[in-house]
């Protein structure tokens, strides 16, 4: 609703047309947003992503200044891995240095973002399939934080991780997110964060600065892509039926997962496009998805 709206309104409350009730329940919807903001499955690659210059890091910022800027950042991202789901509700969320065998620059890499309590518990209260836990111990992992780094590089967008119960099905996943389509009216940018395809067992050492696919994991992105255009899904929460090549493409679903979030939440019809559509090191993808 429009604030001029609401004061058309509230002149009527005040002659006694409208019970306190009333107006009570209309100002709770002045956050809500005439448009949905978009969402975004971001193939997040390399922590390096993070901090160096480069096309994918450079497409994060153009994203950035392409959406309306948001309210705040709710990111799945394939890393916070739980039984149960959680959201974090902590103040300052820390930066998370969850890798290994990197420079030293990227650990000394902090993120301030601020959180957001308030919103973890509403978007907590959005759950009826399950309790969602208010978490604060996790923070900001390199699937968020490398990515909106580069997006809001003033760290004054508040930012939060929703996590993956690891011990649930893909179809789980699609189904769930569907309880978070309130949030995209009050201006919250919805994140997946992962790989459309992501082997780090296959990985082609010799390439792994290079746009190089292996056959099945272009096949397989192909395939992806294809279903998430048309906006058939079933296919895509049922991966596993498209046999060996998505066995090579998807052998742990942690960075699939988040894929499903985002198009759990896409209404019949909502445009989508693709970013970033490069393969690297043979076994990955970095193909991203924009809905909306």
């Amino acid at each position: 609703m429009k604030r001029r709206q609401f004061i058309q309104i509230s002149s009527t409350v005040i002659l006694g047309s409208m019970s306190l009730k009333a107006l009570h329940s209309l100002s709770e919807k002045l956050d809500e947003q005439d448009v949905m903001m978009p969402m975004l499955f971001v193939g997040h690659g390399s922590p390096m992503n993070g901090i160096e210059d480069n096309a994918f890091s450079r497409r994060w910022r153009q994203m950035g200044r392409e959406i309306p800027e948001p309210k705040a950042v709710l990111c799945v991202s394939a890393h916070w891995l739980t039984r149960g789901t959680h959201v974090t509700a902590m103040e300052a969320p820390p930066t998370i240095h969850d890798f290994g065998g990197f420079p030293k620059q990227l650990f000394e890499v902090e993120y301030p973002a601020p959180g957001d309590p308030a919103l973890a518990r509403e978007t907590a209260g959005l759950f009826t399939q399950t309790e969602v836990g208010l978490d604060h111990d996790w923070g900001l992992d390199h699937g968020t934080w490398t990515v909106i780094r580069h997006m809001y590089p003033e760290a004054n967008i508040p930012a939060l991780q929703l996590s993956i119960d690891y011990h649930k099905p893909a179809q789980y996943h699609y189904e769930l997110a569907r309880a978070l389509s309130a949030l995209r009216k009050k201006g919250v940018l919805i994140i997946g964060s992962g790989n459309m395809v992501h082997n780090l067992r296959m990985v082609a050492w010799d390439k792994i600065d290079t746009p190089f696919g292996f056959d099945w994991a272009l096949e397989m992105n192909e395939a992806f892509k294809s279903h998430i255009a048309d906006g058939n899904h079933q296919p895509l929460i049922d991966y596993q039926s498209f046999g060996k090549a998505a066995q090579l493409a998807i052998p742990t679903p942690d960075h699939y997962y988040p894929l499903l979030y985002i198009l759990g939440l896409q209404d019949k019809g909502e445009a989508v496009s693709f970013f970033n559509d490069t393969p690297m090191a043979g076994s990955l993808t970095m193909t991203s998805v924009r809905v909306g």
